[in-house]
């Protein structure tokens, strides 16, 4: 039996053969256009703008504190006359022998000289002298008063302080040298209720002098010295005479109106005396 055969039309043609998996693998993928994808972190708009309020800022801040410093210079120089010219009217005022320090507290000044009202005011004077009857002179140093609620007139003429504290200074030398005719004031140390104790030592008539005295404020203006016992190996007879060598008092004519002595208390540098007062009248 013949096998059939095959034959091909030329019209035709034989389809061709299907790829292989390998040529499959060759072929190139058709070109797809990626996704867009938002940036990760975007550039914020309209930077330039920003920069420029920033740096108007920091101009308005530079302009502010040149303001602000020029204000203080200002403040202080018109501070600094205040208190020269409070000096002066001060001196003029009391008929004070020596020109006092005045300095005024507080800021802003000009604040306060605008409300005629002064929160604080320092003065100081420093070598006063308190006097007794015949003319002997002790030199009281280191007097600083703080002067509050200084309340000023409404032309500028005068000023009132509502009240005042403050405190001064004797040497035992200035005192020696005040109670005279060789004698010598020193501190006694305290013993009770004595508490302002100086030991008196000098010469008188040939006898040797050595006693306890005290020392104290009176009238807020004098400071007295006393004697104690008389001294042993004086005779009393000579008694009164002692006392009217050492017994003083010595006034002060240079404090301020309405300041004056509260007390005092002996030290081993010196007398430390207290000052107070209430319409403290400093000029006008």
């Amino acid at each position: 039996m013949t096998e059939p055969t095959h034959t091909t039309n030329a019209a035709y043609p034989a389809d061709p053969p299907y790829p292989s998996a390998a040529a499959d693998a060759h072929r190139q993928p058709a070109y797809q256009e990626p996704a867009y994808q938002e940036p990760a972190h975007p550039e914020p708009a309209r930077r330039a703008p920003r920069r420029r309020r920033g740096r108007g800022l920091r101009i308005t801040l530079i302009i502010l504190v040149v303001l602000g410093g020029l204000g203080v210079a200002a403040d202080r120089f018109a501070v600094g006359y205040a208190e020269d010219e409070a000096a002066e009217k001060i001196k003029s005022h009391q008929g004070l022998s020596i020109t006092p320090e005045v300095s005024i507290k507080g800021f802003p000044f000009l604040t306060q000289a605008l409300n005629k009202e002064l929160d604080e005011v320092e003065v100081g004077l420093d070598g006063i002298s308190a006097t007794t009857d015949d003319g002997r002179e002790v030199t009281i140093t280191e007097l600083t008063a703080t002067l509050h609620q200084v309340k000023i007139s409404s032309d500028f003429s005068s000023a009132t302080a509502d009240r005042a504290s403050g405190q001064a200074h004797i040497s035992y030398a200035d005192l020696s040298k005040a109670a005279g005719d060789g004698l010598q004031v020193s501190y006694a140390g305290k013993a009770g209720a004595d508490a302002n104790r100086v030991k008196i030592t000098g010469s008188y008539l040939g006898l040797s002098l050595s006693a306890d005295g005290t020392i104290s404020v009176v009238n807020g203006d004098t400071i007295r010295l006393r004697i104690g016992a008389t001294p042993e190996g004086v005779p009393a007879r000579l008694g009164d005479r002692i006392r009217e060598k050492t017994d003083k008092d010595w006034k002060i004519d240079d404090l301020p109106g309405g300041l004056r002595l509260e007390k005092l208390e002996t030290t081993e540098d010196g007398i430390d005396l207290s000052v107070t007062g209430n319409s403290v009248n400093l000029a006008g």
